[in-house]
């Protein structure tokens, strides 16, 4: 007698261990007969699909089932009777408010003490926080292939364009080496950011740090979250203003001040635009002129490349002791489109003095 108790007690014992086990799960957990009617439903398949097991309990399995998914269920049902351990799958299941799932499902045969098959346990896991990893993966790989593709095509423009100008092989080493760091340091903000953008201030700042001379640079305007394109076609732009000024403006002197300054304004047709402008004054130096900036692939880059590639227009200038560059160009061509409303009340950043 005390032997039949006890045995009864360890079998209490387990059942309400695995009770235990099933009901803390967070994965769904829910059993079904060979008609596919649900007759157990465990707190995280309430959670999952937002029915409560009262309402679960003794209705179809179909209710969670898409329509155009329903032969699903009787394919899953016919494997079962067949004794089939059916190997975990992706799909998706309907929620009670009528949204979708994705899912992943393990699905087992259920027998009784006589090894019967009478009916079969779902296990169900969320994997839409996965599958949308997944996405964002892949989303960001084409983004990637697309910009490397893109890469190439401007370092092969500059090697074309910058062989044109130089016969000193030396030179034309220096010149592209140059060129193509710029590059990569735009790509390193953007990298930063998984291709979001990048901050117009921090932009200038890495692309004049090569140079030197923080103390003679000032920077002022609006916080502005640049577009990769916008990033990659101003860093550019800003590598070759400062490569001319460090070699033969505002940073190849003490006395020399470069002033950056951008705000955002309306315009002709009442759209918002941004005005760019580099300025810089140096002591006169009388007829000494940077010749390949004049010429060469800077002014392409400066009055063709950056302003077209943005839909805008820019100017560059020179006289003694001073050299300017401003750009125009639509506010929805540079920033970031989801920062619109933002930059509308934006304040300028105060002026920046290292």
């Amino acid at each position: 007698m005390e032997m039949a108790s006890l045995a009864a007690s360890t079998n209490v014992s387990a059942d309400a261990r695995l009770a235990a086990i099933v009901d803390s799960s967070f994965d769904a957990i829910i059993s079904k007969d060979l008609n596919s009617i649900i007759t157990s439903w465990n707190g995280a398949a309430q959670r999952m699909f937002g029915y409560a097991a009262e309402e679960a309990v003794g209705r179809s399995m179909l209710m969670l089932v898409p329509d155009h998914l329903r032969d699903e269920e009787a394919d899953i049902i016919g494997r079962v009777r067949n004794g089939e351990r059916v190997a975990s799958y992706e799909t998706i299941r309907q929620r009670k408010d009528g949204s979708f799932i994705a899912v992943s499902l393990t699905i087992s045969p259920i027998r009784n003490i006589t090894g019967e098959i009478i009916g079969a346990s779902k296990i169900a896991r969320d994997i839409t926080a996965t599958r949308e990893s997944e996405r964002r993966i892949r989303h960001l790989l084409r983004e990637v292939n697309h910009r490397v593709k893109n890469q190439f095509a401007v370092i092969l423009s500059m090697i074309r364009e910058t062989s044109k100008r130089s016969t000193d092989p030396r030179e034309f080493e220096e010149l592209i080496r140059s060129r193509i760091m710029a590059l990569s340091r735009s790509h390193d903000l953007l990298v930063n950011s998984d291709w979001a953008g990048a901050s117009l201030f921090d932009l200038v700042q890495e692309q004049l740090k090569p140079f030197g001379r923080e103390e003679q640079v000032s920077l002022s305007g609006p916080l502005l979250t640049l577009q990769p394109n916008a990033v990659q076609n101003l860093g550019m732009a800003f590598h070759e203003l400062g490569t001319n000024s460090s070699k033969y403006g505002a940073l190849a002197c003490d006395a020399g001040r470069l002033e950056i300054t951008w705000q955002i304004a309306n315009g002709v047709s009442g759209n918002r635009e941004i005005h760019l402008a580099w300025d810089e004054t140096m002591p006169k130096q009388g007829e000494r002129r940077d010749e390949s900036t004049r010429k060469g692939f800077g002014t392409v880059v400066l009055q063709r490349v950056a302003p077209q590639s943005l839909n805008g227009s820019a100017v560059l200038k020179r006289s003694p002791g001073h050299l300017s560059w401003s750009l125009t160009a639509p506010l929805e061509s540079i920033i970031v489109p989801q920062l619109g409303a933002e930059i509308a009340a934006a304040d300028s950043e105060p002026s920046f003095r290292p």
